[in-house]
């Protein structure tokens, strides 16, 4: 049977082109995807849209004669030059053109190639995952799978269990004796060679023949009683069902330019999260000196502020994963992001909550910390580290799961976005 897909391709396109285009620069729209990513505005980051590639790269080879070495010949229908005339080097050296431009000169424009909102989220979002990922809970639902449930003498013809059926028939024909071929074919052999020598032996080989030979037909190789069919039953299966705890600092020491990095942090991690898994929850928790479980509306805009108490944000969280998410259930995440401030008298008991508590119960701890672009200092001095900087590093060493980065530009929250939450980031970490 032979399937023909005869839909219209999307747009009047050619669907097979494009995805052998993308086959084969793949490598480079990629890097186009993930360069014009910081270009972008975050509300742009799910639109797809145009990106930009050497035109070297949509090239296709050919053969061409070499221009180089020496030739004792002019080519037919020459009109300016003879044999032996010298021709003078152009302005500008042999390499490429200068600042000027050339009246008569020739070039090619970067390609330009518009991909789609799915085949750009999935350029973006390639080689993302969030770690240690494990199956923990069977649930029921629109996870549910199906199990093998035996066999059964109905059932649909893709199902037939071929061995269970051929082993049937052949039990069947061994206990009603059904005479074999090779038996057969020694009677016949026999029986000619009784007609040469003796007739009546022969005549009671015939009727020996034709007793086996109704045996055969009254005995078929297959009887429908000998099929099987294999029976599915409805099961639920362990899914890896996942939260993710977004810890945000809102403290009055927080600039906008600030929790701007980090409400952009926060959206491409909402983004990545729902795009790539679907048993995610993600729990939004705002702290200033005290700290509360808000939903994504008020952790993004609410402008409320104040002192700055990061433990208040651990209580917190511990209290709603033990009312909601025990981490015999589900794989726990965190991402805190915050400007590294923090009461010099709650240090203690964040480190004592981070290590006794938090770290424990999650797979992964991402701390973002944010500042600003003026925040390098002199010229010369070494910049200053923050509290939770010096409180978290003491901690890493002994702690794998434990990944810190500094932001301080626009432009580079999606690079230290990936180097969070690539493929094999916390490996590379505990080595």
């Amino acid at each position: 049977m032979q399937i023909v897909d005869r839909r219209l391709n999307p747009g009047g396109k050619s669907l097979a082109n494009r995805q052998r285009f993308l086959r084969r620069a793949k490598d480079m729209v990629r890097e186009a995807v993930r360069n014009s990513a910081g270009e972008r505005s975050l509300k742009d980051i799910e639109r797809g849209g145009e990106v930009t590639i050497p035109a070297s790269g949509v090239k296709e080879p050919h053969l061409r004669r070499a221009s180089g070495g020496f030739r004792e010949h002019v080519l037919p229908g020459n009109k300016e030059y003879l044999e032996g005339d010298t021709i003078p080097r152009p302005q500008g050296g042999s390499g490429g053109g200068g600042s000027e431009g050339s009246p008569d000169g020739e070039g090619e424009d970067a390609f330009r190639f518009a991909l789609t909102q799915e085949e750009f989220l999935e350029l973006f979002l390639e080689d993302l995952e969030l770690p240690e990922l494990a199956k923990k809970r069977v649930v029921e639902g629109d996870a549910s799978g199906v199990r093998r449930a035996g066999f059964a003498t109905q059932g649909s013809p893709a199902n037939v269990a071929l061995g269970r059926t051929m082993r049937n028939a052949l039990s069947r024909r061994l206990a009603l004796r059904r005479p074999k071929p090779d038996e057969l074919d020694e009677l016949e052999e026999a029986l000619r060679t009784a007609e040469e020598n003796d007739p009546a032996e022969a005549e009671a080989l015939r009727a020996r023949i034709d007793r086996l030979r109704n045996r055969t037909l009254r005995i078929p190789y297959i009887d429908p009683i000998d099929v099987r069919y294999r029976q599915f039953e409805p099961a639920p299966k362990p899914i890896a069902r996942a939260v993710m705890f977004c810890l945000m600092d809102v403290s009055g020491s927080m600039t906008e330019g600030m929790k701007d990095l980090a409400k952009r942090f926060y959206l491409l991690l909402h983004l990545f999260l729902r795009r790539r898994y679907k048993h995610v929850d993600v729990v939004f928790i705002r702290h200033t000196h005290e700290a509360k479980e808000v939903d994504e509306e008020t952790f993004f805009r609410s402008p409320e502020t104040g002192g700055t108490v990061v433990s208040t944000a651990f209580e917190e969280m511990i209290k709603v994963m033990d009312a909601r998410y025990s981490p015999a259930d589900w794989n726990i995440y965190v991402a805190q992001a915050s400007d590294g401030d923090n009461t010099s008298a709650d240090n203690d008991r964040t480190a004592a909550l981070l290590m006794g508590r938090v770290i424990p119960a999650c797979q992964y701890f991402a701390y973002l910390e944010v500042g600003r672009e003026d925040d390098g200092g002199p010229i010369g001095f070494m910049p200053r580290e923050t509290e939770l900087w010096r409180t978290y590093g003491r901690l890493r060493a002994e702690e794998p799961r434990l990944a810190m980065r500094k932001v301080r530009h626009r432009k580079d929250i999606y690079p230290v976005f990936r180097d969070l939450f690539r493929k094999g980031a916390m490996e590379e970490a505990a080595k």
